[in-house]
């Protein structure tokens, strides 16, 4: 085989490596997209568990605010109350909440659920969860959001 033959198969395989990558490249981009949209549903599905769950927790806490949360760290939603104590002549706010988030579709490919808590000034409620999103199991998250909520009204109830 001469050179020229040998520069033709050459430029032929470097054409294919270049094809191949393309090829890998664009299943890459799919696969990406397709990480967003599972990621989407996901968060979808616990962000209407996480309100359900915190509004029943305000009913059955009279006082606590609910509201929607939709920030840059994710979505999710918020419970808050300002308590006003007068003790021997001085006023005293004491100040509660319990915030619950579902993290933003980000590089690391994983569902996160963050709960963070003050209850009368107290910052000691903080707890994370994360999944990738390959292995995200609905029901696990909903579990784990039940129990954080009656952590919570456990630890506000015995404040």
């Amino acid at each position: 085989m001469d050179f020229s033959e040998r520069l033709k198969r050459a430029t032929q395989r470097g054409h294919s490596a270049r094809a191949e990558k393309e090829l890998e490249a664009a299943a890459d981009a799919m696969s990406e997209e397709e990480q967003r949209r599972r990621h989407s549903q996901a968060r979808l599905l616990l962000t209407e568990h996480i309100e359900m769950r915190l509004k029943e927790l305000a009913d059955n806490l009279p006082g606590f605010k609910f509201e929607n949360v939709v920030e840059e760290r994710g979505w999710g939603s918020a419970l808050s109350r300002d308590d006003l104590v007068m003790s021997r002549g001085k006023r005293q706010n004491l100040y509660s909440r319990l915030q619950l988030l579902v993290g933003s579709f980000n590089e690391f490919h994983v569902v996160d659920v963050t709960a963070k808590g003050a209850v009368r000034n107290k910052e000691g409620f903080s707890r994370t969860h994360h999944k990738p999103i390959a292995e995200f199991d609905v029901d696990g998250f909903k579990e784990l959001i039940d129990r954080w909520v009656l952590d919570y009204a456990e630890d506000y109830a015995a404040g």
